[in-house]
């Protein structure tokens, strides 16, 4: 039984730590800040209890006292209990006072450190906190020491003496009062000041001034402020990346949203995770597959699904055989390949109609196909493959209902504060009208994966600002750069 102090970084979840990942991954409770990035939750077993004791200026869900009392009582009864922390426990995160209170009751802890602000922010707004012939050291001092210190003794004067870099924490409230002393201690006031706001997040903003104008320049909380001459480099990436500040609503399964999520991620763009369906795999009865000429799946949904219930009856892959096996487009084909399976067929275009033209003539009359597919869905390629001549057999084997996402997302797109709107098939259009009630006003980009998507979204009042060439998450996230970046 042990009690883990995880430092989950500033707040990009790319930042939190491999031991991190892993205890997170076994805790059966997680004691969360609420600087921590709310997707390193998703890490957590489905049945993990998760406790919220984040802290904000003026208000706590929890006390410290009670966030003490809560690691002690379920470090005494659970094997794995997480405390996750914004930056690093140890860095003005009160570690130090959680460890204490565990060790005096006799409960096993593990500190696991994390990526601190004081470093982290500056880095994505471009800044080293040191630079050769520029700055040798820094400094990490805190602008604001807590409710039971009224006042700060910190002696702003001597540092100011001390050269290097100035990085200030929770200071943003006070820089005014702080900039003057700097000044009183000697540092002149030219000198270079950038407040970086949100550090590593996706609406991270950095204002670069001086310590004379500071105090009038913005600086809001939380803000990471770096007072010295490295303040004067501007090495910026993070903000500089093609999708930076733009917010983009994933309507995916979550189960499936990873990749497109990760692909916009990357871009620098604020992923809204809204799915609108849950994939719920049926307890499909494969029946024998001899006889059968062609196997036909329609998504990667289908593959995974087929493959479970097939395993659920005793048999796996080789039961395929010798039977040919096509698929709908090259996400398909990659889910097949997953499970050792090679497509014999995958059209050109992503879509039915293709490949039913893609199709061979019957080798025999009436030659058997099996369609693995949802429970509801376009007839068109089951009806098409019987009129060329195929003997077709539909089996259901999954099926897609509506999700209860969070409202503060729904309520958002419903008001229509996001840029850009994806959806990957008809079912994540008609589910998302159907959770928001009427087309959001106003109504964001919408991007579509392709053309049968779109058809559907127009149908529901939707307006189509842009279409995937190709059907595929790559195809995706290429024409939303388009709807984002029309003049790249």
């Amino acid at each position: 039984m042990t009690v883990y102090l995880v430092g989950a970084g500033p707040g990009d979840p790319g930042l939190l730590t491999v031991r991190g990942a892993e205890l997170l991954a076994r805790a059966e409770c997680v004691v969360f800040d609420r600087l921590a990035s709310p997707t390193l939750l998703e890490r957590a077993p489905a049945g993990a209890e998760l406790v919220a004791a984040g802290k904000a200026p003026g208000s706590a869900d929890l006390s410290q006292d009670e966030i003490n009392a809560l690691l002690v009582d379920r470090g005494r009864s659970l094997e794995t209990v997480v405390r996750l922390k914004g930056g690093d426990p140890f860095v003005f995160g009160r570690g130090g006072e959680e460890v204490e209170a565990l060790a005096a009751a006799g409960v096993a802890f593990e500190v696991v450190p994390g990526v601190t602000s004081a470093v982290g922010a500056p880095a994505y707004a471009g800044i080293p906190v040191t630079h050769r012939g520029v700055s040798t050291h820094f400094t990490v001092v805190t602008g604001h020491e807590g409710a039971t210190k009224p006042t700060n003794d910190v002696d702003w004067e001597a540092l100011a003496r001390t050269s290097g870099t100035l990085v200030i924490l929770m200071g943003a409230g006070r820089i005014g009062d702080i900039a003057t002393r700097l000044q009183a201690g000697g540092l002149a006031p030219d000198t270079p000041v950038a407040a970086v706001r949100n550090g590593t997040r996706t609406d991270q903003r950095t204002v670069r001034t001086t310590l004379a104008a500071v105090a009038t320049a913005g600086v809001e909380a939380p803000s990471a402020i770096v007072v010295g001459e490295v303040a004067a480099l501007d090495l910026a990436w993070f903000e500089r990346r093609p999708l930076f500040g733009r917010s983009i609503v994933v309507t995916r399964a979550r189960e499936q949203a990873s990749e497109l999520r990760s692909r916009l991620e990357a871009l620098g763009a604020e992923v809204v995770e809204l799915p609108s369906i849950v994939i719920e795999p049926l307890a499909a009865s494969i029946p024998s597959l001899h006889g059968f000429g062609w196997i036909v799946f329609t998504s990667a949904n289908g593959v995974s699904s087929f493959i479970a219930a097939l395993r659920d009856s005793g048999r796996d892959a080789r039961s395929l055989a010798p039977a040919r096996v096509a698929a709908i487009g090259p996400g398909t084909a990659e889910a097949l390949a997953a499970h050792g399976i090679v497509a014999d067929l995958v059209p050109a275009r992503f879509v039915a109609e293709a490949l039913i033209e893609a199709f061979p003539d019957p080798a025999i009359p009436h030659e058997p196909v099996l369609v693995a597919r949802a429970e509801r869905a376009r007839d068109v390629l089951p009806e098409g493959l019987t009129d060329r001549g195929y003997a077709v057999t539909v089996l259901p084997v999954y099926r897609t209902t509506i999700a209860t996402p969070d409202p503060a997302a729904v309520a958002r797109v419903r008001a229509g504060d996001v840029d850009t709107i994806t959806f990957t098939s008809s079912s994540t259009v008609d589910n998302l009208v159907d959770l928001l009630g009427s087309v959001p006003d106003p109504q964001p980009l919408v991007v579509s994966i392709g053309s049968i998507t779109s058809e559907t979204a127009r149908s529901r009042g939707l307006r189509v600002d842009a279409e995937a060439s190709e059907s595929t998450i790559d195809g995706l996230v290429a024409a939303v750069r388009t709807a984002l970046e029309p003049d790249v």
